[in-house]
């Protein structure tokens, strides 16, 4: 176990990918699991499909991006995550396709039943998607899911990030000019939240060594990444935690991904250098353009539409 180690470029630029999806899904993911709780009248959830709508598609960019990372430059990697988490992973598939059925299909029929059916394939499907994440990231941390404590306190720690990162996001984009109690409703859903996640970290940490959990490749980069994310959740569970939670809760939301990219030990086989070229000459150019898309997506789209629209 060292200390401090210094994940290679590759890594780094799969960590890139991983966290990018982590801190933008997590905000439509985590609405779309909140809704029942902060939008109870028709109006209210229409405005909580039309938040999501802009961002589920562009998230999703980012996990084409890791996969295809994973695959090109984690070939061992690849065959030990489909090997050790398939089952992780087909309930993760079966979540994705049925959340964004809930959300592709929402507004092609207008009945209140039909509405009312794709309303529950999107929370059912966010739900599913959150616990399929935090298991797949306490697998990836131990190598493989096991019966212990550890697996289901850290996917109960994902989930709780997840969700924060819905109420932060909420907060900021359900605020209309004649309604906004949904999005008061999320903001004070933050520090509560924020509060749990909190408490189901340190369980964590603390269970870690007892039950089955990880054994650090980097010990130094493990405890300073655990510090940061209850930083960050002790800062919004106070009492102007809503006023930070949009920021906070990103960075705690993307503390799983950088701590499986930089701790797990995870397998590597290194590239040709002719392939590494080509590969990387490929990349470089995209993760510009990919940021500055997502910055001018959420600019252009920082309140939901007023109207009807494709999605609702």
């Amino acid at each position: 176990m060292d200390l401090l180690s210094v994940p290679s470029p590759s890594a780094l630029l799969l960590a890139l990918f991983v966290v990018g999806y982590l801190v933008l899904a997590g905000a439509d993911v985590g609405l779309g699991m909140l809704m029942p709780h902060v939008a109870r009248s028709p109006e209210q959830r229409r405005r909580v499909v039309a938040s999501i709508a802009p961002y589920f598609l562009a998230s999703e960019v980012w996990l084409v991006a890791a996969v295809g990372v994973m695959a090109g430059m984690f070939p061992e990697l690849e065959h030990l995550v489909v090997a050790r988490l398939w089952p992780v992973l087909v309930v993760l598939l079966a979540g994705w396709l049925l959340r964004d059925a809930g959300l592709w299909f929402r507004a092609r029929v207008d009945t209140p039943r039909w509405r009312g059916l794709c309303d529950t394939a999107i929370v059912a499907g966010s739900w599913t998607l959150a616990v399929s994440w935090g298991l797949a990231v306490a697998g990836l941390l131990t190598g493989g899911l096991s019966p212990s404590p550890f697996p289901v306190l850290c996917t109960i720690t994902v989930v709780c990030l997840f969700a924060l990162r819905g109420a932060a996001f909420g907060a900021e984009r359900l605020v209309g000019p004649f309604e906004a109690e949904s999005a008061d409703v999320a903001a004070r859903a933050t520090r509560s939240l924020a509060r749990f996640a909190l408490g189901a970290t340190i369980a964590t940490v603390l269970a870690a060594p007892w039950s089955g959990g990880p054994s650090p490749t980097s010990l130094g980069v493990a405890v300073t990444l655990a510090v940061v994310l209850a930083a960050a959740l002790a800062l919004t569970s106070g009492l102007t935690g809503p006023m930070f939670s949009r920021h906070t809760s990103a960075l705690a939301i993307a503390v799983p991904g950088l701590l499986v990219a930089s701790t797990a030990g995870l397998p590597a086989s290194g590239l040709p250098g002719t392939t590494a070229v080509f590969v990387w000459s490929m990349l470089l150019p995209v993760v510009p353009v990919m940021l500055l898309g997502q910055v001018w997506l959420y600019r252009m789209t920082r309140r939901p539409a007023k109207g009807a629209t494709f999605f609702a």
